[in-house]
């Protein structure tokens, strides 16, 4: 019977009581309810109208709260109802626990905690509490405050961070003794995430009810019976979702050794799907835009600086969007999440490029170094032929100036010996003559020799040779790249629509 009507309290909101004790004793009454200011402007009644009760003043005692605390003997500092577990003999106090998500208000994977705000429901059976309804107007539940009644040490033990709001200040008891309690309450808790295919990612994050001190002896936690009911509630109830998206609700019951005694616990699991528009707006195309604009920038010319420095500009752009990755992901991660593979991927390809324009702008400067070179020599060979010495006419002008061919005015006494002499010299002057014929023919070999060689070395290569193989590279990597490019980004798409969180 108290799990029927805890669940039929649940959908009616759980405020049905005909009246509350508050501080003090403080009486707050029902249209039902006639106050004793106002009993004396009220038609007597007859006995037939007010069954089993005899006169109007009785009734008036009988329909209001006091009455049913003085019946009760509830007091503030009761220790019939406060002290302790409220059970007859060593009877096991069985609680009811059911969880309603009311809004998913955040979930923050840097710290990897979950905030929720949660609507809590217990019941439990008080075996010291009992009253007849048709002794009392009928009234078969009322609301009291908390301090008069004993309550389960009920925790969550994920939860981090104590709720600054106050908590609910009734409890809600029936004339059969089964007493309710409903809490509203923001509760940060512990989240272990998976965030391997962020921003498509499905999270799950548990709530573990249980109690602190007492075990299965002495409490024991029961999980509701209509659990498909349930999950429509649960379903019809979730308002606000924020940048999550509600999926569904599980419920398991478990039970753990503790110091030696067997303790349950009720482990409620929320299951939760990114919207991941945001993201994929924000970062995903953003990313993949520059990697079209790095492909895009193979049509600027390779002559000038100005495609070196916009793909440097596009790299630096993918390494800022990298750093605000950073503050996203939480470092905690037991495996690389596929953003950042994917990050790291484009950025690989990027750097590829930019190496592939410096290697390409490399070769363009060593071609014009080379024409600049081919243009210098055969200036320096021009001007090595007009300067050419005449060694022919050296050795004519040696001869015309040989003293032996001037006319010899001595006297007769020096007559034998200068013209000895003269015969010495003109031996030299034949000799001279031979060795600057051969000299004259070497040297003419040699010259003939070097622009031979000058020839044959301006013809192997042919102006403009590397910017020919510029454009053949420029050609092979564009497909390359551009295969590289379609295959990563069909794994990547692949890996998140089908691949599991780790």
């Amino acid at each position: 019977m108290i799990t029927d009507f805890f669940f039929l309290l649940l959908l009616i909101g759980g405020h049905g009581s005909s009246s509350e004790l508050q501080d003090g004793d403080q009486q707050i009454t029902n249209e039902t309810i006639i106050r004793g200011e106002n009993a004396s402007s009220v038609e007597p009644q007859t006995d037939q109208e007010f069954p089993n009760k005899t006169t109007t003043t009785g009734w008036e005692e009988k329909c209001n709260f006091p009455a049913i605390a003085r019946h009760l003997k509830l007091e503030k500092d009761s220790i019939e109802y406060t002290l302790s577990r409220p059970v007859l003999g060593k009877n096991r106090t069985e609680v009811y626990i059911v969880l309603s998500l009311y809004a998913i208000i955040n979930l923050r994977e840097m710290d990897q905690t979950f905030v929720s705000y949660l609507w809590i429901y217990m019941g439990w059976k008080n075996e010291l509490i009992h009253w007849d309804p048709d002794e009392f107007c009928s009234i078969d539940y009322i609301t009291i405050p908390t301090q008069y009644m004993w309550m389960p040490d009920i925790v969550i033990e994920e939860m981090t961070e104590k709720d600054k709001a106050a908590a609910s200040p009734y409890l809600f008891i029936h004339s059969d003794g089964g007493v309710y309690y409903k809490n509203e309450q923001v509760v940060v808790s512990t989240c272990r995430m998976h965030v391997y295919k962020f921003p498509f990612d499905i999270q799950s994050c548990n709530l573990t009810f249980k109690s602190v001190l007492h075990d299965d002896a002495d409490i024991f936690l029961s999980p509701p019976h209509s659990r498909t009911s349930m999950k429509q509630w649960f379903d019809s109830d979730m308002h606000t979702q924020y940048e999550w998206v509600y999926i569904n609700m599980s419920l398991i019951s478990d039970t753990v050794k503790h110091f030696g005694s067997n303790k349950t616990r009720l482990i409620y699991t929320i299951y939760m799907k990114r919207r991941s528009v945001h993201y994929l707006a924000n970062f995903i195309l953003p990313i993949l835009f520059f990697l079209v604009l790095d492909l895009a920038s193979f049509l600027i010319s390779d002559s000038g600086g100005e495609k070196l420095g916009f793909k440097v500009t596009v790299l630096l752009a993918v390494t800022v969007m990298q750093l605000l990755l950073n503050d996203i992901l939480p470092s905690s991660s037991d495996s690389i999440p596929l953003i950042v593979v994917y990050c790291v991927g484009i950025f690989a390809l990027m750097l590829l490029s930019l190496l592939e324009t410096i290697l390409v702008m490399h070769l363009i400067e060593k071609d014009s170094a080379a024409q600049d070179d081919e243009t210098d020599g055969e200036r320096s060979l021009a001007e090595n032929s007009r300067d050419r010495p005449n060694f022919h006419s050296c050795f004519r002008e040696m001869k015309r100036c040989n003293p032996c061919a001037s006319s010899c005015e001595v006297s007769a006494d020096e007559e034998t010996s200068v013209c000895m002499s003269s015969v010495t010299q003109k031996d030299s002057s034949s000799k001279l003559t031979e060795v600057s014929s051969a000299l004259e023919k070497v040297s003419d070999e040699l010259w003939e020799t070097r622009k031979t060689v000058t020839l044959l070395s301006s013809s192997s290569r042919k102006p403009g040779y590397w910017t020919t193989m510029v454009k053949k590279i420029n050609k092979i990597f564009v497909i390359c790249y551009l295969t590289a490019i379609i295959a990563f980004l069909t794994v990547m798409a692949s890996l998140w629509a089908f691949a599991e969180d780790h």
